[in-house]
């Protein structure tokens, strides 16, 4: 359910006090202190991300999932309850209270200025009938944070005037739970935003789709309600939500785990992805899986170290540097690939899991023993499953020989626990057409086939230059969109390398990917 604008939940600022922020990510650091007076750049720190308020389902239920969500990275939770008493409203604002403080993220009360002092929230978010900004702070003190709902240019200016320490916008699409809002559009929000110099969180219909776009049009956090509260697995909507918020930090930034095999030649495996990880300005962390003797040509030996060996490489990056995404390639045996899925116990790591089975030369790099531990144990685990068109029949065994049967396919794996699927369709005739399966929409990517040997690493690249996008705060569907350029650009320049399908070019096609998001940049600006 989404909530009415007029009741808009939305971030923090504190009145006179600093915010010390920290990505909660990394061991040690907090995220809220109060310490000296703060400016607008520090309340903007503070007032970032994503902001989650509650729905009316049962006490427990509700506890678990906002639990779920502060595991995923909301950083403000705000409570609106319509349903139960003053008493019980009480005891479940000081639960929520106490269990945003354990996960360092703030606390604010919808509404109710006498509610939020009796629980010691954080602060308060008023409607536009829900009294003065100016009694607000008499009955909570100047350390309170006050926000307040807006969806015109003249609404906003007036909270600004009166002491507003934040506000909210919206309603910046349709919501099924007040059809009668007023949506603003981004148009709206980017006039506000143009308007005043309050930190905005943007409220109303918004999605992991569309909230790209509405921090491109100057949010600086967003509300939401069911597109965390009403997801299975709240913790994930709120991870590839939040780490949308990268979007704008400089490069280089964001952590990519790679977990996958050598490739000798340099062309495939792990060393196709720290090229094109670090190439686009990630910071690159690996766990080597198999030690393969190879060329173009093919391969012509493999060793894999023990499990636990991999199980030792892969705690010590989880443990120490940690991870923004996990991407996984070839992984070779059974107790290789259930000893990453025992490792792998924390549902917010994003995972882009390429099922690695056959190499180019047509040599075998999982195990035929391996697949049923592959669907059973780490399958459920992929964010996106990147699998080309010989590795989904082999793991659905549905026959693939066109769109149809791609998504028919792609579904069938969302089923075994992918979340979402790109179906790379290469191996068809005719022009490559890749599908994304994202929920329940349908994507397709088109592209030109180029008559060339030297397309090795291709697969890897494409899952590392995903993950890579992603861990830098770019959205699903632009993740997949920008990678089938960068992979097309690779190809068509590659170095001619070997007697047989030789490696694609990462060099060049970074360096075209940044030209390209200078250019949009740009276009954006004037614009």
């Amino acid at each position: 359910m989404e909530p009415d604008p007029d009741d808009a939940g939305v971030g923090k600022r504190p009145h006179k006090h600093q915010f010390r922020c920290f990505d909660r990510a990394y061991p040690g650091c907090g995220f809220l202190f109060m310490t000296q007076p703060l400016d607008l750049k520090t309340t903007r720190s503070a007032i970032h991300g994503m902001y989650l308020i509650t729905d009316d389902r049962d006490t427990e239920q509700l506890v678990s999932h906002i639990e779920q969500a502060l595991l995923g990275g909301v950083r403000i939770v705000q409570y609106r309850d319509k349903v139960r008493n003053s008493s019980e409203k009480l005891q479940l604002a000081i639960t929520l209270r106490e269990l945003c403080q354990r996960y360092q993220s703030l606390f604010i009360i919808n509404d109710s200025v006498e509610l939020a002092r009796d629980c010691g929230a954080d602060g308060v978010h008023l409607g536009q009938k829900d009294g003065s900004i100016a009694a607000a702070r008499q009955a909570l003190g100047d350390h309170a944070i006050i926000g307040v709902s807006t969806r015109t240019v003249d609404m906003a200016t007036t909270a600004e005037q009166q002491g507003a320490d934040y506000i909210g916008v919206g309603s910046v699409y349709p919501t099924g739970t007040k059809l009668d809002a007023v949506h603003i559009g981004l148009a709206g929000l980017t006039a506000i935003r143009a308007a005043v110099h309050l930190p905005i969180v943007a409220i109303g219909g918004i999605t992991t789709s569309t909230l790209a776009d509405v921090i491109a049009a100057g949010a600086d956090a967003s509300a939401v309600v069911s597109a965390i509260m009403a997801d299975p697995q709240p913790s994930v909507a709120a991870k590839e939500m939040s780490l949308q918020f990268n979007i704008n930090q400089p490069r280089p930034h964001g952590r990519v785990l790679t977990i996958a095999g050598s490739d000798s030649s340099g062309g495939a495996g792990i060393q196709a992805d720290l090229k094109a990880i670090s190439l686009l300005g990630c910071y690159a962390s690996s766990v080597i899986t198999a030690l393969t003797a190879q060329n173009t040509l093919g391969v012509s030996a493999i060793h894999a170290p023990p499990a636990e060996f991999v199980q030792q490489q892969l705690q010590a990056v989880l443990s120490d540097i940690g991870t923004d995404i996990i991407k996984t390639g070839m992984l070779y045996s059974t107790e290789i690939i259930e000893t990453i899925a025992d490792t792998l116990t924390d549902d917010t790591l994003l995972c882009v899991i390429d099922p690695v089975m056959i190499a180019k030369g047509g040599s075998n790099l999982l195990q035929q023993s391996a697949i049923d531990a592959f669907i059973l144990r780490l399958l459920p685990k992929a964010y996106l499953l990147t699998p080309n068109v010989p590795e989904a029949e082999a793991l659905t065994g549905i026959t693939i020989n066109d769109l149809d049967s791609m998504e028919k396919a792609s579904r069938q794996l969302q089923t075994m626990g992918a979340r979402n699927v790109l179906l790379k369709g290469g191996h068809l005739d005719g022009d490559p057409i890749d599908l994304l399966l994202q929920g329940d929409e349908c994507y397709h990517f088109s592209g030109k086939r180029i008559d060339t040997p030297h397309t090795h690493g291709t697969g890897c690249t494409t899952a590392s230059v995903i993950a890579t996008l992603l861990a830098q705060g770019t959205s699903l569907y632009r993740a997949v969109e920008q990678t089938k350029k960068f992979i097309t650009h690779a190809i068509m320049t590659a170095p001619q390398l070997g007697q047989g399908h030789g490696p694609i070019n990462h060099y060049t096609a970074s360096l075209n990917h940044v030209d390209q998001q200078l250019a949009a940049t740009n276009k954006e600006t004037l614009s």
